[in-house]
């Protein structure tokens, strides 16, 4: 209450004085000054004032005015101190009056402060306005400037095109000028005009070049009439061949009595159908020599081979087509094969499969041979030809009336994939004989081409030879013979080792049957049945097919697979059993493909009186396996005889009447003689 009324009183001292504060007085002064100037002037404007007033001028005020308000603020602050204390002791009215005199003044101060803040934030405005117009501005000349850019860019663009323009005349091959000027008439050459202007020139060349195809068209022209004249011509010529051909056949049909009376063969490889004929006009050229010759030799010697060809026609047509084609323009071949690729675009792992196919690709026709043996039982040979590898392939196929599943042990013997291995001396069919395949197999990535053998065929060396082929390392023929006279060279060994091949194994599936029965062993009659006794007490009780790798972990076998030994991975190889009373003797065979050629092997191991023998620590049983394996061949040698079909039983025989004669030999022996053994002692079979 008492601080209300000591403010009225200061209100009224200042009231009563009669007075305004100075600041007031100026102020209104100056908003006096200022109306004039607007009635002068007109109506009044902010911007127009902001116009007429110095920024730094107004920074200068501004601080002088905040120095002053500080300076009233601390007046102020002191004077109601000493106001306060004044009061305390009964007076204080002056100060009072003093206060508030200062406070207007600061009222004035802060009016002023927001008259300068205002024409800050319109100056703020105001370059606002002028940053954004400029920064249009700017905008507007990059633009301007980005547009310029992309029109040089194109027409940088248009330069290079044009720079790189190839016109179509560049690709013309055209005649040189001299030959030009020379050939090419006045009219056209012009030599007057042309040979001082490049381009007047290019257009007479031009000229004379289109001249010359229009010539070169009326020959075409010329040149097509001839050959339809000469094609209906030939269609005369063939349809009267046509016609002769129901005659010929009834010609070679009246014929088959005399043939027959004169011995003449007729069986299938004398007869070669039209259509045939017309397909070994397609087959490639080692095909075709073997066709040939198989023919020739099937119609001279060998009634029972029948040669036919397989395969279809178009297709082999298409290839030979392609195949011409690539060859007269391989430019342009490798052009389409190029941009065909960048269409497809294949994958890493595509492409290298569609390589592969295409290097083992087979040619679209074969050639079929099918060789009768007596018992009717025929071998199918199937022959193929790979284009880019540049050999011939042959698969195998037997047909016969014996039941092979009746015979465990016989299982391979008639296998297509084994059935032909080694029919030359070491010749598998595993690798291809051409030795430039190996570098086009290896571009691929295909390491061994027996991993394809069971789906193209295996290119053996005789059958290179069949159709003619020869290679480089190949051993030379007597008489440099190559072609027909290579494949008619062997011919007729060929057939005959096939044949022999086919029934060896035959006869051999027999014996192996009458093993596996564990009936008498059979012996062949005549030549080898004065070399047994009339009785013979030992017995075969087993007879199993083994493995190589059980073969060669036999521990009696070491001798034939270690260090070179005659046992190899491609012989078949067999385990017999021979008892008799309690000796048990085990013996291990190894059968080579090229039997009865090479002689079955037996390795021996004897199992008598609790103690087991072999031949490295038995020397009579080792002669015992000497006479199994050579003294039997080289007897019937002496003799003027041959083994016979029965080899492989006839020397189980042997082998049942050694170990009879060993027995009864060792139990004559006196004990003491029987530790030491000697290879002197071999059974006299003969006498018995």
């Amino acid at each position: 209450m008492m601080s209300d009324v000591l403010k009225k009183r200061k209100v009224n001292a200042l009231r009563g004085e009669g007075g305004t504060p100075p600041e007031m007085k100026r102020s209104r002064d100056g908003g006096d000054q200022q109306q004039q100037d607007v009635g002068r002037g007109g109506a009044y404007s902010e911007w127009a004032e902001l116009d007429g007033r110095d920024p730094e001028r107004d920074r200068l005020q501004y601080k002088q005015t905040c120095d002053s308000l500080a300076k009233l603020m601390g007046e102020i602050q002191e004077l109601r101190a000493n106001g306060a204390a004044t009061e305390e002791d009964g007076g204080g009215g002056s100060s009072a009056a003093e206060a508030e005199r200062k406070r207007m003044q600061s009222c004035v101060h802060v009016m002023t402060l927001k008259r300068l803040n205002r024409l800050a934030h319109m100056r703020l405005k105001r370059a606002r306005d002028q940053t954004h117009d400029a920064k249009q501005k700017v905008d507007v000349l990059h633009v301007r400037l980005q547009n310029l850019l992309y029109q040089v860019m194109h027409w940088q663009k248009d330069i290079g095109k044009c720079m790189e323009f190839k016109s179509e005349h560049d690709d013309v091959d055209l005649v040189s000028e001299a030959e030009f000027y020379e050939e090419a008439p006045s009219a056209i050459s012009r030599p007057d005009v042309t040979r001082g202007d490049a381009h007047q020139r290019t257009l007479a060349r031009l000229n004379w070049e289109l001249e010359q195809r229009k010539r070169l068209a009326e020959k075409y022209t010329e040149s097509q009439a001839a050959r339809e004249n000469t094609r209906k011509s030939i269609e005369v010529k063939k349809e009267h061949l046509s016609s002769l051909q129901p005659g010929l056949n009834a010609i070679m049909q009246a014929s088959v009595p005399v043939q027959e009376y004169l011995s003449v063969p007729t069986g299938c490889s004398s007869e070669r159908s039209p259509r045939q004929t017309e397909m070994a006009r397609h087959l490639p050229a080692s095909l075709y020599v073997l066709f040939v010759q198989a023919s020739a030799y099937g119609q001279a010697c060998d009634g029972d081979l029948c040669v036919s060809i397989a395969g279809d026609v178009e297709e082999a047509k298409a290839l030979s087509k392609c195949l011409k084609v690539c060859q007269a323009d391989e430019s342009h071949y490798d052009a389409e094969e190029l941009d065909e690729t960048k269409r497809r675009r294949p994958t890493a792992g595509g492409k290298l499969d569609s390589k592969r196919r295409e290097m083992l690709r087979r040619h679209p026709l074969s050639v079929c041979l099918d060789i009768k043996c007596k018992d009717r039982s025929v071998l199918h040979l199937h022959f193929c030809y790979l284009t880019n590898l540049n050999i011939m392939t042959a698969k195998t196929k037997v047909s016969t009336e014996l039941a092979s599943a009746a015979v465990v042990s016989a299982g391979e013997l008639l296998k297509p994939g084994n059935l032909l291995d080694c029919l030359l001396a070491g010749d598998r069919g595993r690798e291809s004989p051409n030795p430039a395949n190996r570098y086009q197999l290896d571009k691929v990535g295909i390491a061994l081409f027996a991993d394809y053998a069971e789906e193209l065929g295996r290119p053996y060396l005789w059958v290179q030879k069949l159709g003619g082929l020869q290679f480089p390392g190949d051993a030379p023929e007597e008489g440099g013979g190559v072609g027909g006279s290579l494949s008619a060279s062997h011919m007729e060994s060929t057939v005959k080792l096939l044949r022999e091949r086919l029934e060896s194994r035959l006869l051999l599936h027999r014996q192996f049957a009458s093993l596996e029965n564990g009936a008498a062993v059979p012996v062949s009659a005549g030549e080898c049945q004065h070399l047994f006794p009339g009785k013979t007490v030992s017995r075969l009780t087993s007879w199993t097919a083994i493995s190589y790798r059980e073969y060669r972990d036999l521990a009696f076998t070491r001798h034939a697979t270690d260090g070179g030994g005659p046992a190899e991975e491609t012989d078949a190889y067999f385990v017999a059993v021979v008892e008799r009373g309690a000796a048990r003797l085990r013996a291990a065979v190894a059968l080579s493909p090229r039997y009865p050629a090479v002689s079955p092997r037996f390795s021996l191991s004897l199992n008598w009186k609790g103690e087991e023998r072999s031949g490295s620590t038995d020397d009579n049983l080792r002669a015992v396996e000497s006479r199994a394996n050579d003294a039997l061949k080289s007897e019937l040698q002496q003799g003027n005889r041959r083994p016979g079909p029965q080899l492989l039983t006839t020397q189980v025989a042997r082998l049942c009447v050694c170990l009879d004669t060993y027995l009864e030999a060792d139990a004559e022996r006196p004990d003491e003689d029987q530790g030491t053994r000697s290879a002197s002692v071999e059974p006299d079979t003969g006498g018995r």
